[in-house]
């Protein structure tokens, strides 16, 4: 697998607090991922340390096998787009692409441009006065014109309504398509995620919880009913991501590669939702080797 992010023991302290802690990651190129988790749990710190804005306490990260923003080369090929999505309130749309245009030196500008008609925006208008969905997608137009070979998001339409947010993605599907880069998404809206997503990793308490293909985290959990049962009772290579219990009944949702054959349980699916929820109420865990709880890859 070719990393477009890979981290080791990596780490970010606040003072005396630690906004990430011993992260061990690899992120596969040529995908759309999806960084998941609570609000404090460290993807805007993750995020802030791959496109180089500040710098480790502990640890190492490369992005696109290089130390984030060690020079204007390396700048060049990520594009970022922060969480309140920011442009300059005076400046027009027209100036915002100029602008872009000067700082950037594999700078698309008839792609900025086609994308900002298609979208149906006036040059002449200022950032200042567009709506949230509109200064978002002057954002992302931004990031793509650029021509990255990674594009990172930081909760990106986490203001926006549905409609917005919908467009939003979209453009990004289509952009990520049609350019073939690699996409790191930040969110904590997981049906945004279950849409546009084929890559997970969710973050919880600065600690990567899980990390995988999508189709082969959802194979590999499983959701199990049945009549009432201590999670040690369960058969062997059978792992208790998440239980609860009534009087009479028992629901788990475990991760196992082997098949279940006991007929006291009634065998379903999970979706994503259900699967980052449970890791993300799961009770801390110390991977080995500083790994995630779990990783999948295929």
């Amino acid at each position: 697998m070719t990393a477009v992010l890979r981290a080791r023991g990596l780490g970010r302290r606040y003072g005396r607090r630690w906004a990430l802690t011993d992260c061990t990651l690899d992120v596969p190129a040529g995908h759309v991922v999806g960084l998941v988790g609570p609000n404090g749990a460290g993807k805007t710190t993750l995020l802030s340390l791959a496109s180089g804005q500040i710098a480790p306490t502990t640890g190492d990260i490369t992005v696109l096998g290089e130390t984030p923003g060690s020079g204007p080369a390396h700048l060049a090929k990520v594009g970022f787009v922060a969480q309140d999505t920011p442009t300059y309130a005076r400046l027009s749309i027209a100036e915002h692409l100029r602008l872009g245009a000067r700082l950037n030196p594999g700078w698309d500008d008839a792609l900025a441009r086609d994308r900002i008609a298609r979208l149906g925006l006036d040059p002449d208008r200022r950032a200042g006065r567009l709506s949230g969905g509109q200064r978002a997608q002057l954002a992302l137009t931004l990031g793509i014109a650029k021509r990255p070979e990674l594009l990172i998001l930081d909760e990106p339409v986490a203001a926006l309504d549905p409609l917005a947010r919908h467009e939003f993605m979209q453009v990004l599907m289509e952009a990520a398509a049609e350019q073939e880069f690699s996409v790191v998404l930040s969110s904590h809206l997981v049906s945004d995620l279950e849409r546009t997503c084929d890559h997970l990793v969710v973050l919880v308490d600065s600690r990567v919880r899980l990390s995988g293909d999508v189709e082969g985290l959802l194979a590999a959990h499983h959701r199990i009913t049945g009549p009432r049962r201590d999670p040690d009772r369960l058969a062997a290579g059978q792992h208790v991501v998440s239980a609860s219990h009534t009087d009479r009944q028992s629901t788990f949702i475990i991760r196992t590669d082997d098949p279940i054959h006991d007929p006291a349980w009634t065998v379903s699916q999970v979706s994503l939702e259900d699967l980052v929820l449970a890791y993300m109420s799961r009770p801390a865990e110390t991977a080995s080797a500083g790994r995630p709880v779990l990783e999948i890859q295929r």
